[in-house]
């Protein structure tokens, strides 16, 4: 595959029963980071590389698991611009009394090495400065020009070893970037990684599109797209760029989404003057109705296990969350907190809804599967359609500013307190966080 990425070493080392206690609190967020020492890693041997000079890659490398840390909001990173080099001895044999003073809990270094093949080698370590134990060890084999994501798997090791959590910096964005005056706005597919780099464009503007999704196997987006003035519903090829229409026919169809095992394709289809949930497989075919109800039924989101779906619905009035088995049958309401609700998506663990409050702005949100314990996370003027990283941890959404329409990408995490503004090259709306790469 393209993003291949081979792993060497994936060994989980026991430490010491002291050094156990080490842990990130997840319910915290930013109020009590983690301070963690992240110095350029060595290279046993500087050499030219593709992606240039293993030296320079060693500090590239630090810096980007310094930047997916310090992004997560729970930890407090040293970065290598403000430590001391390490020789490349002292990768597996730490300088602890150092790291002890510099007040740091936690300890990553690794190497950069080139391989006779033309391949990087990328070691990642973690360390308990207090008890002096190693608590991970990680090394990846990549092409060159997928340094970055040796970078983010060793971050992902760190982050998940010390908080307990799934990994998720290792994936990609696809979102709609947007440019141009508000009444006459230019929308274009685009996919980044999660952090904003390795930016490239999908489409060129000539059709507005809106609402892409990832494939579970992140190598395929649906969307919607006005080609020829006509709202339908598309597949793009990452790889080929190969566009495909998905439902055939004159009926306006808008709001896809991937069942979780890839094999179908929810989506939303206005005829006669009323909009219903269907289904159809992902290489076309006929469509299967799953809702009947007068009125919109839309924005449709599987579980986990793919037995249930989500969706919204003003059968009642106003937009409201509804949740029913993935076959239509079942169908129940489950917001009713005032005020409506849009946009709903079910986390990857299944534990939460996220969803777009409506009522005094646009904010997001979370229930559970049932419709309790809903909280807001963000409340800013308009921030809607929010998206979840593969770990479940984080949301991502976009934000409209009063007045001048221009909206950007945003994230939050699950305590309402870690939210950062994500880097495009323009404006940005309707993100779509995809699995991580294989």
């Amino acid at each position: 595959m393209r993003y291949r990425l081979m792993t060497l070493i994936a060994a989980l080392v026991a430490a010491p029963a002291a050094a156990q206690s080490i842990r990130v609190d997840i319910t915290g967020g930013i109020s009590s980071p983690m301070p963690i020492a992240i110095p350029v890693m060595p290279t046993p041997a500087a050499q030219d590389t593709a992606a240039g000079d293993t030296a320079a890659l060693g500090r590239q490398v630090a810096q980007v698991v310094t930047d997916d840390l310090r992004n997560s909001g729970l930890f407090k990173p040293l970065g290598p611009g403000s430590l001391r080099p390490v020789g490349f001895e002292q990768v597996t044999q730490p300088d602890f009394p150092f790291w002890v003073g510099t007040g740091a809990q936690a300890l990553v270094q690794g190497f950069v090495r080139a391989n006779g093949d033309g391949t990087l080698t990328v070691g990642c370590y973690l360390y308990d400065v207090y008890s002096k134990a190693e608590l991970t060890r990680q090394g990846f084999i990549v092409q060159p020009q997928y340094w970055r994501r040796a970078a983010h798997k060793c971050a992902d090791s760190v982050y998940t070893r010390l908080t307990g959590e799934g990994p998720y910096f290792d994936s990609r964005v696809a979102y709609v970037s947007e440019t141009g005056p508000k009444n006459r706005r230019i929308k274009r597919l685009a996919i980044m990684d999660q952090d904003g780099a390795n930016h490239r464009f999908l489409t060129n503007g000539q059709n507005i599109v809106l609402t892409p999704r990832f494939s579970p196997n992140e190598q395929t987006i649906v969307y919607m797209s006005f080609a020829n003035d006509r709202p339908r519903v598309y597949t793009y090829d990452v790889g080929s760029g190969r566009q495909r229409l998905i439902v055939e026919g004159a009926s306006l169809t808008f709001a896809p989404r991937f069942s979780p095992d890839g094999r179908y394709i929810l989506f939303s289809m206005a005829t006669g003057g009323n909009t219903d949930l269907y289904r159809i497989g992902a290489n076309g075919g006929t469509a299967q109705r799953l809702t009947t109800s007068p009125g919109i039924d839309t924005g449709g989101s599987y579980s986990p296990d793919g037995s249930r779906i989500v969706f919204e619905s003003d059968r009642s009035g106003g937009q409201q969350i509804y949740v029913m088995n993935a076959d239509g049958s079942n169908q129940q309401r489950i917001s009713f907190g005032g005020g409506r609700y849009a946009t709903p998506v079910w986390s990857p663990k299944g534990d939460l809804i996220a969803f777009t409050k409506i009522g005094g702005g646009f904010r997001i949100g979370t229930m559970t599967p049932s419709g309790g314990d809903e909280k807001l996370l963000t409340d800013a003027w308009q921030d809607e359609g929010p998206t979840w990283s593969p770990n479940g941890r984080v949301l991502m959404f976009f934000r409209t500013a009063q007045g001048s329409g221009k909206a950007d990408l945003w994230s939050v995490d699950l305590t309402g307190v870690n939210e950062r503004r994500i880097p495009t090259p323009l404006d940005g709306s309707d993100p779509a966080w995809g699995p991580l790469l294989p």
